[in-house]
């Protein structure tokens, strides 16, 4: 889908999970690929692959997963060790 804010020409493509293991799983978004490990993204270490996969994305920069109430912002993705935890199970 394009993006309508400021008339911006930039490409947005559905966020979309090519791989999950038992450490992580990898995302792909537009022209990027990370690597979610459960180390540091322990909210989807229980989460059932069909939940994993059911992703919303409200804005360009915001993923959500309604099945699993988790909110990450693509920045976060790119530099995990910039966001440390600050929720607890």
């Amino acid at each position: 889908m394009k993006s309508s804010a400021l008339g911006s020409d930039i490409l947005e493509s559905d966020p979309e999970i090519t791989l999950v293991s038992r450490n992580g799983f990898w995302l792909f978004l537009d022209d990027e690929e990370f690597w979610l490990s459960f180390s540091s993204f322990p909210w989807f270490r229980e989460a059932p692959v069909g939940k994993l996969m059911q992703i919303e994305r409200p804005t360009k920069d915001h993923l959500y997963w309604p099945e699993l109430d988790v909110d990450l912002t693509v920045e976060s993705l790119r530099h995990p060790e910039r966001f440390p935890l600050v929720a607890s199970a």
